[in-house]
């Protein structure tokens, strides 16, 4: 594999422009709050569903619209970071997230907060691009992807918390927490817009977002979206071979570091969130565990895979890239393969863990990879499209885990 073939370490640190580097902890606080409101309503979408008087199948639109909207918001938000730097996508980042959780705070229909509900995802997908475009080192990356499993476990049960002391709708505004961060990361870091810019590719962007549509729908509609996928993966192609420059570079896609570390984000997320649904109802069918103890067992280890991956974050630099490869590799091959294979349900909990850490550093590291593959001025779209894959792993998982659940 091309991604082991280069011996150099994995850089600790790195030149960053601007007058002063932004800590990692803003960098954190800009990013990681977008995990905690994916997973807000997992455990109160019955209260959200019977504030509408909806079912709750019909309310768990709310979390598709979210998924929906980080996984076409990426794109498009590296794309104006791109095109007109990082003041104007912290701005219009911050304007979505403000406006989407005053909508959502006063929606009386579903439809409307399913707006809302996107505006924060597409707010806060720029808001992660933006941080992660500060990052520059493995180490800094560490810190916010550690973040995001840290927060992505406890986002079920801080929903929960603040909804039964306060509302469901409070407990969707936990995103707004990262627009703390924008005065310390705005005083840091280099707001000007590029001193080039390329004209606006309409129809890339418009058949990039189409496809990530349609993928992410994959899990509801398997049939016609996968037909309607490949129908438009094929337009796509067709198109970038004739704007080889536009809002999907062509270069990007034929450097292959770049293409190895998006498909295997991609992969690991997919295991990741596949092992996140399954691995709670394996335990209920193999255990006689109550409900609360599973979710207090897999909380537990799936903050000590984000601990882990922050470790291995600070120490890659030191290991080396073949060395901290091979150990994703490892580590993201066993989690799956336990699951599927041991005898003891003891396992299925250090399997979380696995898969946390898996994808934490996995992320944190294949992230500075892509990144550093493309030209410094296709550094935005590498950072969008390599995080359209990751976000992609999160719509693959759970329909995984559905068809294992169901195949039981």
């Amino acid at each position: 594999m091309s991604l082991l073939k280069h011996t150099r370490p994995l850089p600790a640190t790195a030149p960053e422009p601007g007058p002063r580097p932004v800590p990692a902890l803003w960098l954190a606080l800009l990013a990681t709050p977008l995990a905690a409101s994916a997973n807000s309503p997992v455990l109160i979408l019955p209260d959200m569903a019977a504030s509408f008087g909806v079912h709750t199948a019909t309310a768990a639109w709310l979390v598709t619209a979210f998924a929906w909207a980080v996984a076409v918001g990426t794109p498009l938000m590296a794309g104006l970071l791109r095109r007109r730097g990082l003041g104007a996508t912290l701005r219009l980042s911050a304007t979505l997230v403000a406006a989407g959780t005053a909508v959502v705070a006063v929606a009386p229909w579903l439809p409307l907060a399913m707006a809302g509900r996107a505006a924060q995802a597409m707010g806060g997908a720029g808001l992660v691009t933006a941080a992660m475009s500060l990052a520059y080192s493995v180490r800094r990356m560490g810190v916010i992807t550690a973040g995001f499993g840290t927060l992505g476990a406890v986002g079920p049960l801080l929903g929960s918390a603040i909804a039964g002391t306060a509302s469901w709708r409070v407990s969707l505004a936990v995103g707004a927490v990262a627009l703390l961060a924008l005065p310390a990361v705005a005083r840091r870091a280099d707001l000007a817009p590029p001193r080039q810019s390329t004209p606006f590719d309409g129809r890339g962007a418009a058949l990039l977002v189409l496809l990530a549509t349609i993928l992410v729908l994959i899990p509801r509609f398997p049939l016609p979206a996968v037909t309607a996928s490949l129908m438009t993966g094929a337009l796509l192609a067709l198109h970038i071979r004739s704007h080889p420059n536009g809002f999907v570079p062509l270069s990007l896609l034929r450097t292959r570091t770049f293409v190895l570390s998006t498909l295997l984000a991609c992969t690991f997320a997919t295991s990741y969130f596949t092992l996140l649904f399954t691995v709670p109802q394996l335990l209920h069918d193999r255990t006689g565990w109550s409900t609360s103890t599973i979710g207090t067992g897999q909380l537990v280890a799936l903050l000590a895979g984000s601990v882990l991956s922050m470790a291995l974050a600070v120490a890659a630099a030191r290991l080396g890239r073949p060395r901290v490869l091979a150990i994703l590799l490892t580590t993201g091959a066993l989690a799956p393969l336990t699951a599927l294979l041991t005898p003891w349900p003891s396992l299925l909990l250090p399997v979380a863990t696995l898969a946390v850490f898996t994808t934490s550093a996995g992320q944190a590291v294949l992230a500075v990879l892509a990144g550093q593959a493309a030209p410094a001025v296709q550094r935005p779209a590498a950072i969008g499209l390599f995080n359209l894959g990751y976000q992609l792993g999160g719509a693959f998982g759970p329909a995984i885990a559905a068809l294992v659940v169901l195949s039981a």
